[in-house]
């Protein structure tokens, strides 16, 4: 198994002057969940290099065994640093890929022209794409072979709008992820605020939050080994 994991490249919150980026829990727990299923794990990002860490998913309160694990792994960290560009990734390399979140994607990812054309050869593949939190963002403009958004009809999941005003940065996206999804005529559902919540429709897996990572990461899984 050949998957590969897209971060963002992202570091600015809007005009805050704050730091955002990927979301340490929701690459560590998809990582370790798929490596020590056996899967070799290429990371990529838009800008190559070190991408930018979510300042607040290194705070203790964010903290989960993956990301203790993740702190204590020098080789994956190391890994970590030279991600491959985005422009030198080809989605015929892959059986699957995986995008964790954090609000960088918001910015980057769901305008990034190469992650839009790589998440529509992997589904015209049938190759299986998963998204967690914020990363949904990624599909925003994607399109299905009919030329429709990708997630019009899809049941999808992604941060929804109560969750966004409660870490208070509704007014700072440049969009809601949950509105979104609903004005491109996708089927729109979500769990309990920081709950564990997953969608799987056809080769489209979404999670809602950090919470869901994990678990997308085992529903990916689980339709690669069929």
């Amino acid at each position: 198994m050949k998957v590969l994991i897209i971060l963002t490249s992202h570091s600015e919150l809007g005009n805050t002057g704050k730091k955002t980026g990927f979301w340490i829990e929701e690459f560590a727990a998809p990582y370790y969940v798929l490596a020590g299923a056996g899967a070799e794990i290429t990371i990529a990002s838009p800008k190559g290099g070190q991408p930018p860490i979510d300042p607040k998913s290194d705070e203790p309160d964010a903290q989960t065994e993956a990301t203790k694990r993740f702190k204590a792994d020098a080789d994956l960290k190391e890994k970590l640093s030279q991600t491959v560009k985005l422009s030198e990734i080809n989605a015929e390399d892959f059986d699957a890929v995986f995008y964790p979140g954090g609000h960088g994607p918001l910015w980057d990812l769901a305008n990034d022209e190469k992650s839009i054309s790589l998440i529509q050869e992997f589904i015209g593949s049938n190759k299986p794409v998963a998204l967690v939190c914020h990363a949904p963002g990624a599909l925003i403009k994607v399109k299905n072979a009919d030329g429709e958004p990708l997630v019009k009809g899809k049941e999808v999941t992604g941060f929804s709008n109560t969750e966004e005003d409660a870490v208070q940065l509704t007014d700072v996206v440049p969009f809601l992820l949950e509105d979104e999804f609903k004005k491109l005529g996708g089927n729109y559902s979500k769990g309990p605020d920081w709950g564990s919540y997953v969608k799987k429709d056809g080769l489209l897996i979404t999670g809602q939050n950090p919470a869901s990572s994990e678990e997308a990461a085992k529903v990916l899984l689980d339709l690669l080994k069929k």
